[in-house]
């Protein structure tokens, strides 16, 4: 019979608080970096239960470390406000040579429901192995404010811990309106069937879904049991899973190392569909067969060209999974079960890229992984040319360098709003102190990244050596993190005649300057094979700015934009937008050629042109911006026509349509809406209550995921449709 833990004698009594560690470096992001490199993390364990009627997760985290020197005073690990501990203790494992193996995943016990308070977090029970000491001693803990988004748990530990030997801390919290974990009523999924949960952790709110180093320098292997309402499918980023239908949970195991951030959870009323030899869909009933029909065959495709270049999949299965509007990005790489949003079904084009970008960080972000976000183009920036690299091998170049140039198009104006001159626009953010790393994810970490990694693979002459390079790099460092100069360094290392020439130095393209130096990309890629696809939109972009404008405009409406691709219409309707405001005969003639075709396409295109009617303030078309506000519930198509509507002299209109409106909106969108809305009534106000139902927060929630750069600072102009990011 297993042992059971004793670590919970007194559910909600606080221990006495433990002496702190030293103070981390100032500069890094984690509350942990004062022990990270103290200990190794050997593997996690999580018991969880969906509380969704409380909005609550209950959850149980073991621990399994190793110290890496005697008698270590204390554990400091990431946290939040979100989670109120209920106790810690200290276990003994048995040691490797004992157990020949790190012992088998404990079991969870979870508390049954009912009446008055709320049961308390799940209870683990441990095997029983060779040299395990059965019982667990509690441990005094605090929790002390480290930024404005998390906390520091410090936990004291045995004062005779000695160096290497196993041991396993047993945290149980609950974690209510945490940032990480999105729970959604049945009204604001598509099949309003049954509620919704998902979590998001990139970069730092996995510190609120469980206490972890919420560092992409630690990574480990993980295993989680989880308890949901009956009915309610539950997935993980996990390589095994299986339902244990006696006992009513759902187990998952990753073998591999990774990150706390690509942990990662989604349950809700969900069904699969296999769409390949190792990948099926999972989307709510009304939604599987529009995303089968689209993806069937496709991704397999992917997959191998991507094998072909770059080794192995070494993941398994590579799942996805279709999520609810409210998810707050497009699409995000959690091993073996990629996350994206339902919305981007209606844009093919956009669907296929972004789905082999998250394909392309199985090698790049969560096999080799950058060690600290001030990074983040390591995993960006060759995520991104590994994608465009897995296009061109299955669409051809043309469509690559199309995709190119509208992405490089979007790095452009980005520069222009914040500045050639912004800290954010190196590929080596300083990361200031308290300053969110998801902050920084913005097109520099994609774009310029990419520009630099293009650039070295001109160096070698040859990309499919520089196809060989990357293979080699992934095999060196897989299941790790790394930082720029492993790198470059392993770059030199395998081609040894560019060393000898001292690329790296080159006057101009100094390797030290592409990190380091603000502003656009040292050097961009030739994107002239793309030249049949671009000149089209550039030929028709030239009629409607001419003069006179009678000739241009009839030699324009003439061109029929219907059979062109997603991305052409995009790029053209982008330089409408960059040359917005735009003279009033010119709008209503773009209105009178194109107004109905674009309404009847998919929204990457409909955006584009609201966005162009509503900077013109063209209130012929206003109807149609309310149609689309009024059907769409994603904060990429959303925020950017609020924050346009706000800037100019619709704002009555704006809040009109958010009154009819904000009940079928996530309350994150909901409070970012509000303050958008707000900007300008003076301080302290807020939309009147004639706007604003009854009981919506007009504050900016503090724990609202911001992760895009600018993404809670309406008025910033740069939204998530200029952006685009997938994670």
């Amino acid at each position: 019979m297993a042992a059971q833990c004793c670590c919970c004698k007194a559910p909600g009594a606080q221990a006495a608080p433990a002496r702190p560690p030293p103070e981390p470096p100032p500069a890094l992001d984690v509350a942990s970096a004062s022990s990270a490199q103290l200990f190794r993390l050997r593997h996690l364990q999580l018991g969880l239960e969906l509380r969704p009627e409380a909005r609550e997760l209950a959850g149980c985290l073991v621990l399994e470390l190793c110290a890496l020197r005697p008698a270590p005073r204390a554990l400091v690990l990431d946290a939040h406000p979100a989670l109120r501990l209920h106790s810690a203790a200290f276990r003994r494992a048995p040691a490797p040579a004992a157990a020949a193996a790190a012992e088998p995943p404990c079991a969870f016990a979870f508390a049954a429901a009912g009446p008055g308070p709320a049961p308390p977090p799940p209870l683990p029970a441990f095997p029983e192995a060779p040299g395990a000491e059965p019982d667990c001693c509690p441990l005094a803990f605090r929790v002390d404010p480290f930024t404005d988004y998390g906390s520091s748990l410090t936990v004291t530990l045995p004062p005779e811990l000695q160096a290497h030997q196993p041991f396993q801390v047993i945290l149980r919290y609950t974690s209510t309106d945490a940032p990480a974990i999105w729970w959604l009523d049945p009204e604001l999924t598509y099949g309003n069937a049954k509620p919704f949960v998902f979590t998001q952790g990139h970069s730092v709110c996995n510190r609120s879904f469980f206490p972890c180093f919420d560092t992409p320098a630690v990574k480990c292997t993980y295993s989680a049991v989880v308890k949901a309402p009956s009915g309610v499918q539950v997935l993980m980023s996990a390589t095994q899973s299986t339902y244990v239908e006696e006992e009513g949970v759902y187990r998952f195991h990753m073998e591999h190392p990774v990150p706390a951030y690509l942990v990662a959870l989604v349950a809700g009323d969900l069904q699969p569909a296999d769409i390949g030899p190792r990948s099926r869909v999972w989307a709510e009933p009304c939604l599987l067969p529009t995303a089968t029909s689209k993806l069937s065959g496709a991704v397999e495709q992917w997959l191998s060209a991507a094998e072909r270049l770059y080794g192995p999949y070494m993941w398994g299965r590579y799942d996805i999974v279709f999520l609810p509007p409210s998810f707050p990005i497009v699409a995000m790489e959690n091993p073996c079960l990629t996350f994206i949003i339902s919305s981007i079904l209606e844009s093919d084009e956009f669907l296929v890229i972004d789905v082999i970008h998250e394909v392309a960080h199985s090698w790049f972000g969560n096999a080799v992984t950058n060690a600290t976000w001030e990074e983040m183009w390591l995993s960006e920036g060759l995520a991104t040319y590994a994608q465009r690299r897995i296009t061109t091998e299955t669409y051809g170049a043309a469509f690559t360098c199309l995709d190119t140039a509208f992405r490089l198009d979007a790095l452009h104006r980005q520069m222009k709003l914040l500045g050639e001159d912004s800290p954010v626009s190196k590929l080596q953010v300083k990361l200031e102190p308290g300053v969110n790393p998801s902050h920084l994810m913005n097109l520099f970490t994609y774009e310029k990244g990419y520009c630099f990694v293009y650039y070295l693979s001109q160096l070698c002459g040859d990309p499919q050596r520089f196809d060989d390079f990357l293979r080699a790099y992934v095999e060196k460092y897989k299941f790790t993190s790394v930082v720029a100069l492993d790198l470059l360094d392993s770059f030199l290392s395998f081609f040894p005649e560019l060393k000898e020439q001292s690329v790296d130095c080159r006057a101009g393209l100094e390797f030290e300057r592409w990190l380091n130096a603000t502003g656009p990309p040292l050097a961009e890629p030739d994107l002239s094979q793309g030249s049949s696809l671009t000149r089209p939109v550039e030929a028709l972009f030239q009629l409607w700015t001419a003069e006179p404008l009678d000739q241009a405009a009839a030699s324009a409406s003439a061109i029929d934009i219907s059979k062109w691709r997603t991305f052409q219409t995009a790029l053209f309707l982008d330089r409408l937008l960059d040359g917005s405001p735009l003279p009033q005969e010119v709008v209503v003639r773009l209105s009178k050629c194109y107004s109905s075709l674009l309404d009847s396409m998919n929204a990457e295109i409909r955006i584009r042109w609201l966005q162009i009617v509503v900077r013109n303030d063209y209130y012929p078309d206003l109807h149609r911006v309310r149609r689309f506000l009024e059907s769409q519930m994603s904060r990429m198509y959303t925020i950017p026509l609020y924050e346009d509507l706000c800037t100019g002299a619709l704002k009555s209109f704006a809040l009109e349509v958010f009154y009819q409106t904000q009940g079928r909106l996530h309350p994150n969108l909901r409070r970012t809406i509000q303050q958008i809305l707000s900007q300008g009534l003076g301080p302290g106000a807020e939309p009147g209550a004639e706007q604003v139902a009854a009981g919506a927060d007009s504050e900016v929630d503090p724990d609202a995921p911001a992760l895009l750069l600018g993404d809670e600072a309406p008025g910033g102009a740069i939204s998530l449709r200029d952006v685009n990011v997938s994670a």
